[in-house]
């Protein structure tokens, strides 16, 4: 074989691992784009949003959602809620309120409710408290000892709290706890069956 064949052949097969690469690359660029483009439609976990309008400035916690008791002398109710775009094959919700600057060495949990129906997009204020709470909705032992909405009972002197309120969108429809059920057992089972979660802070000092 002359020097000119081989020099051809090998020309030719570098144009032809030029081309597949670009086929390959334009098909790549195709389905990312059919990709984005369901994106459009579907709910995805970064849309899931919610908001607490109860919370003022700055997401300052006001008495009203206090803790009635230990010192302080709030009115104890949950605050509202809203939640939307909830990621697709949602069965049901849970709300947890958590307290990870409490001096305990375990922070502390004020509300957990689950249960929660799909269909549902908002708590109104006071649902933690056995006012208007969805129907078929449960809730479990907080670190007050007992069931529902313990609000915000900080230290006096400490910084302002951090009171992260979490809304769970879950692939089940129920969760299979026991009725006496801790925070933490609760909380364990929300995060093996969660799809999304959605997450507002107020803040809270005395």
């Amino acid at each position: 074989m002359s020097t000119s064949q081989r020099y051809w052949r090998t020309a030719v097969a570098a144009a032809a691992m030029v081309l597949g690469a670009a086929s390959i690359g334009g098909a790549q660029k195709a389905d990312a784009s059919k990709g984005k483009a369901k994106g459009k439609t579907t709910p995805s976990a970064s849309h899931f949003k919610v908001t607490a309008p109860d919370f003022v400035s700055k997401g300052r916690i006001t008495l009203a959602h206090v803790y009635n008791g230990m010192g302080c002398g709030g009115q104890n109710s949950s605050p509202a809620l809203q939640w939307s775009n909830p990621p697709a094959g949602t069965k049901s919700f849970a709300v947890t309120m958590y307290d990870p600057d409490a001096p305990t060495g375990s922070g502390w949990w004020h509300w957990v409710m689950y249960n929660i129906p799909a269909s549902t997009t908002s708590l109104a204020d006071g649902a933690g408290n056995g006012r208007n709470a969805p129907s078929g909705s449960a809730e479990g032992m907080t670190d007050f000892g007992t069931k529902g909405y313990g609000g915000p009972c900080p230290p006096v002197g400490d910084k302002p709290h951090h009171y992260h309120i979490t809304v769970f969108a879950l692939k089940v429809d129920k969760l299979d706890v026991p009725g006496n059920a801790t925070s933490a057992y609760i909380g364990f089972n929300l995060n093996a069956n969660k799809l999304a979660t959605a997450r507002v802070t107020g803040l809270y000092a005395r």
